[in-house]
């Protein structure tokens, strides 16, 4: 089955905690302390519209901020947990709004994956939304430079994906990255692909 087969009802029910959430992923061996009380706690959304019978994925790219070591990169909307937020979904959908403009009351919640545990010591719980289209997006001048979509059936494609080590397999630090090629002039890599990558195999399987 192909993604855009699903409905947002079976993705829902293949998000189910059973199947897709679990313990942290870590992104670098041998920083398994983020995953524990010393990570600070974050959310992204990944939000889905479906557009002319076919899944899409919303994506941002980050202005660039000299005090941001994200800047410039393709991302999804999220942050920091704040004290106000109830849980990672509140976190997710606040950020959202603040990020790209999307209204939490147009977001029907599907579910969430394994959190990711980031060797910027951040614990992040990717939470999957789903919203009517077309919808009047506004990016945030100050964190997001673009918003931008990628259908759900090319980022399915295995050949349009790949894991390699980071930044290189002879470095101390090296890690397994996931890169996606390049579409419509965006690079989708590192967290954000590997958050991708797991979505996908929570609809597709393995």
């Amino acid at each position: 089955m192909t993604p855009d087969r699903l409905t947002g009802e079976h993705i829902r029910e293949r998000l189910s905690p059973d199947a897709c959430r679990g313990t942290p992923r870590v992104e670098r061996p041998g920083v398994g302390a983020c995953a524990g009380a010393a990570a600070e706690q974050a959310a992204v959304l990944l939000p889905l519209y479906c557009r002319d019978g076919a899944w899409h994925l919303i994506f941002i790219r980050r202005a660039v901020r000299l005090e941001d070591r994200h800047s410039g990169e393709v991302g999804f909307p999220g942050g920091r947990r704040q004290h106000t937020d109830r849980d990672s979904t509140a976190t997710a959908l606040r950020e959202a709004q603040e990020e790209i403009g999307l209204a939490p009351e147009q977001v029907r919640v599907l579910g969430a994956l394994r959190p990711l545990a980031t060797v910027s010591r951040f614990l992040v719980t990717p939470v999957v939304g789903e919203f009517p289209w077309p919808q009047p997006l506004r990016p945030d001048p100050r964190e997001v430079a673009r918003i931008f979509s990628i259908p759900l059936a090319w980022l399915g494609t295995p050949g349009h994906h790949r894991l390699r080590a980071y930044p290189a397999p002879e470095h101390p630090e090296a890690r397994e990255i996931a890169f996606f090629d390049q579409y419509d002039g965006e690079l989708l890599w590192g967290v954000t692909a590997r958050i991708t990558l797991d979505f996908l195999g929570c609809l597709m399987g393995p």
